[in-house]
């Protein structure tokens, strides 16, 4: 019987893919961790990748049989550069891709939309997680991270519309078995927490579990688009807003078995997550 091949980690120190590099290698598989800088992930060989420099492409497909998808953030139109790559993939000896899109996106949708209408007729197996809003959104790096921090404020277009939000470590255990498990899902998984929250209720907990006040300040959509626009192109503020609007109209307002289907256990709450990313002082 043919060894495995190396799976290839795409966005390979971002939110979602190092969780991933790092559960695969520490399973034993064997992973291609790559990003621009190729840094280094335990247990991975790190590879240098750009999308938009398809001279990186033959050496991080070299030797791999699975790839784990992220479209670049820098584009609108991340088909335009992700199929060509599919294609050189597929000629490669990859046989199944699974690729990180959006609850908010629909095969077919706008943006990574495109690409997850295209994978089944690029590859036999294949998956595409749809994820929900992140909850490291408020405890990392995030707009909504910082304004915690620098404000004690959430600012959202998103009314009293509820969120599941979602842990990224149960991201990452679900992209994992969905890359290494014998059969391949051949569908598109949404992936949710255990219940969905607003986020007046997000700040209530916030301010609970850390000892820190927080609250939430509802804008409307054009105060949300301004507000956005301020630090990036008004065109990706626009859909930003626009997304909160549709969440106040209810298009979060669900949860789903994806984690407990596929990994065995439920998936992380939100009130543990801040509990372990952002303990309370008294407990320090």
């Amino acid at each position: 019987m043919t060894a495995p091949g190396a799976v290839l980690v795409l966005g390979a120190t971002g939110t979602t893919g190092g969780r991933v590099a790092s559960r695969l290698a520490a399973e034993g598989h064997r992973v291609k961790a790559a990003g621009r800088r190729a840094t280094p992930v335990e247990g991975a060989e790190a590879v240098r990748f750009d999308w938009h420099d398809p001279t990186t492409y033959a050496q991080a497909l070299s030797g791999a049989d699975r790839v784990y998808l992220i479209a670049p953030l820098d584009s609108a139109t991340p088909a335009d550069v992700m199929l060509p790559f599919l294609e050189q993939a597929r000629a490669s000896g990859v046989r199944r891709a699974v690729l990180l899109s959006s609850s908010a996106i629909s095969a077919g949708g706008p943006a990574v939309g495109q690409v997850h209408r295209a994978l089944p007729g690029l590859f036999g197996e294949w998956a595409v997680l749809r994820p929900s809003w992140f909850m490291q959104n408020f405890t990392g790096d995030h707009m909504h991270a910082r304004s915690i921090r620098e404000e004690g404020v959430i600012l959202t277009a998103a009314g009293e519309g509820r969120v599941a939000f979602v842990d990224a470590d149960d991201i990452a255990a679900v992209a994992v078995h969905a890359l290494t498990d014998v059969r391949a899902p051949d569908t598109d998984l949404v992936i949710t927490g255990p219940q969905a929250l607003n986020h007046t209720e997000v700040a209530a907990v916030l301010t609970e579990v850390t000892g820190r006040a927080v609250a939430h300040r509802p804008l409307a959509y054009e105060e949300m688009r301004d507000h956005l626009a301020a630090s990036m192109p008004l065109e990706y503020a626009e859909m930003l807003a626009g997304m909160d609007r549709s969440n106040a109209a209810g298009a979060e307002d669900r949860t789903t078995d994806t984690v407990r289907r596929l990994t065995g256990r439920q998936p992380r709450s939100f009130r543990d997550h801040v509990a372990g990313a952002m303990p309370s002082p008294r407990a320090v």
